[in-house]
């Protein structure tokens, strides 16, 4: 799906339409990927992996572009990274078969409406990274956490 922006379009109707597709777009795969990741963490931890991707997304626009993707939906479905889209992770046919009304994926919903529109506070102290507190992955050795929220620990020193 191409994006038009204003300047792109003179029909202001398909540019609202394609605009808010996109916005919808964003709000279901962050939704999608809080469930895979955080389902089991309370409020303030499912906000917390929604800071992490949104803190990824503004660092990598603030810098014409970043190797885990400049939007939402890049940065999440980026392979590898977030471990419920990876294609032999269980998470994923969870997370393709959620649908609103189920309580837990409402509350996801919620939460990435918020993060995309700015209006989520950032508990991780502007985290890109994090891990549950059961692993010790080789880029965290060595470095502090920033934040620990639930079972997760939280850095934003990591390139």
């Amino acid at each position: 799906m191409k994006i038009l922006t204003q300047k792109q379009s003179s029909n202001p109707n398909i540019n609202s339409l394609t605009l808010e597709a996109h916005r919808n777009l964003e709000v279901d795969v962050l939704a999608r990927t809080l469930y895979g990741e955080a389902r089991g963490e309370s409020l303030s931890g499912k906000e917390a992996v929604a800071c992490v991707i949104m803190n990824r997304v503004k660092r990598a626009q603030e810098r014409g572009g970043y190797w885990w993707g400049s939007s939402v939906v890049g940065v999440c479905q980026k392979p590898w990274q977030f471990s419920c889209w990876n294609e032999n992770d269980p998470n994923r046919a969870k997370i393709l078969s959620m649908k609103p009304g189920h309580r837990v994926f409402d509350t996801c919903l919620r939460i990435a409406r918020r993060a995309i529109s700015g209006c989520l506070s950032d508990g991780t102290a502007g985290a890109t990274h994090y891990h549950t507190l059961n692993v010790n992955p080789p880029w965290s050795r060595g470095r502090p956490a920033c934040a620990e929220i639930d079972g997760h620990l939280f850095y934003n020193d990591i390139e």
